[in-house]
């Protein structure tokens, strides 16, 4: 089996900071051909500027509005998909707090990003990620998700329960998908050393965190695997 996910054409939301960074790193280095999606134009254009290869999509993944856009300049950028990383995440509020004391805005922003936001990418996607299958591909989803999906922390509410959601929405998509040969995967990759969690966690060890590197790396191996085997995967979360 190769280290490469050549000519595998990867799409990536979140993909200027921590672990979407490294991820389009990982992936450019393995051969992959690389998409990714952030809001700030700015900041795409200076990711494009270290990544030349890659292609840089500015866009809201909790904005209904841009979800088409960026289907249609992911699709022209690629000519095709064979992998979708739904990466973007939202915290809710900032600094976390108690559920008594979040604004329903917050939940609206965390359930936008964090499962709105995968579940109509995926959506508009989903032809493409057909093609790729009829084409004798293995095309997967992976959706980043957390253990504050399965673990209620205090504080994390709006994050955690759209997590939550997030976590069994990649399960059912699954289940309906996989006889069309498409995988939904979901992946948490572990407390990492990224801006999020110093959001979050502000007085955290940041020597005692994953480095968000390491996980890319981890995400890369689990996509070799998927996409080469000749079999269903089963659903494969990376443990913390």
């Amino acid at each position: 089996m190769t280290d490469h996910l050549l000519p595998f054409r990867v799409a990536v939301t979140g993909g200027t900071a921590g672990l979407g960074l490294s991820l389009v790193r990982e992936l450019l280095a393995r051969g992959a051909h690389v998409a990714f999606v952030a809001r700030h134009r700015d900041v795409v254009e200076r990711t494009m500027i270290d990544f030349p290869t890659a292609r840089g999509i500015v866009g809201d993944v909790s904005r209904k509005e841009d979800i088409h856009p960026i289907a249609i300049q992911v699709l022209g950028a690629l000519g095709g998909l064979d992998v979708l990383i739904n990466n973007a995440s939202s915290l809710g509020p900032v600094p976390l707090r108690p559920l008594a004391d979040t604004a329903c805005e917050d939940v609206e922003l965390a359930l936008a990003t964090n499962l709105l936001g995968p579940f109509r990418l995926t959506k508009a996607l989903l032809g493409a990620l057909a093609a790729s299958a009829r084409a004798g591909r293995t095309p997967v989803v992976v959706n980043i998700s957390s253990d504050a999906a399965v673990n209620a922390y205090e504080n994390w509410g709006a994050y955690g329960a759209s997590k939550a959601a997030l976590l069994h929405l990649t399960r059912i998509w699954d289940a309906e998908l996989t006889d069309e040969g498409i995988h939904v995967v979901s992946v948490d990759p572990g407390d990492m050393d990224t801006a999020l969690h110093a959001l979050a966690v502000p007085d955290a060890d940041r020597s005692a965190l994953k480095r968000p590197e390491t996980a890319a790396r981890e995400i890369a191996e689990l996509l070799t695997r998927l996409t080469f085997r000749q079999t269903n995967p089963v659903l494969e979360e990376i443990a913390s």
